[in-house]
């Protein structure tokens, strides 16, 4: 990511509905709603890209926050549509998403690569018709025993995890102002 005047758009990824509230596919979501929290505004609905959006300033720059209304695997379509109608190159979208290869509780960024079997991020880009968006990858480690990663990622935190969710959404979200204000190489040597 080199350094922009122009807006970025940072999207929080997962799926809509009470029943996934909680569920560590939705650490993207979390992290948009404390940067929401922290800009001091409210999502509305976008309805050209069918997103949840919010619109707010960081050092003087255009910053667009939002969450998908579709489910995870279809997030391609808004996200590609905000980034159409806002002029965002793909080299200025960051997702904020869940990582099965990561240890828990960790975060990293990167820019490209493969999706790991994420759909959300399979589903973005096919629709950005490129892999090179930004990514802060947080960690939820892999499922226990045989369970089904796709089982694994829509069930809620376990106990012990759930007491350090709120700290760990703040690092990442932390982490994502970093890669606004600074880049990806200077805010990874900062972060890694």
């Amino acid at each position: 990511m080199t350094e922009s005047t122009g807006p970025a758009l940072v999207i929080g990824l997962g799926n809509r509905g009470p029943e996934y509230e909680r569920t560590r596919h939705n650490v993207g979501f979390l992290v948009a709603d404390v940067l929401a929290e922290r800009v001091g505004g409210r999502f509305a609905v976008h309805k050209k890209s069918g997103a949840d959006l919010l619109q707010a300033r960081l050092d003087g720059r255009q910053i667009l926050i939002a969450k998908p209304r579709t489910y995870m695997n279809l997030s391609g379509r808004p996200v590609a549509a905000l980034a159409k109608f806002f002029s965002v190159p793909a080299d200025q979208v960051i997702v904020v998403h869940d990582e099965l290869d990561l240890p828990f509780g960790t975060i990293r960024l990167k820019q490209g690569g493969g999706e790991g079997g994420h759909n959300g991020l399979r589903s973005i880009s096919q629709a950005l018709t490129t892999k090179d968006y930004l990514r802060t990858r947080i960690g939820i480690g892999r499922p226990p025993g045989r369970q089904d990663p796709a089982d694994y990622v829509l069930k809620p935190f376990a106990a012990p995890e759930r007491k350090e969710v709120p700290v760990i959404v703040e690092q990442a979200a932390d982490a994502v102002e970093l890669l606004l204000k600074v880049g990806l190489e200077t805010a990874q040597n900062s972060l890694h």
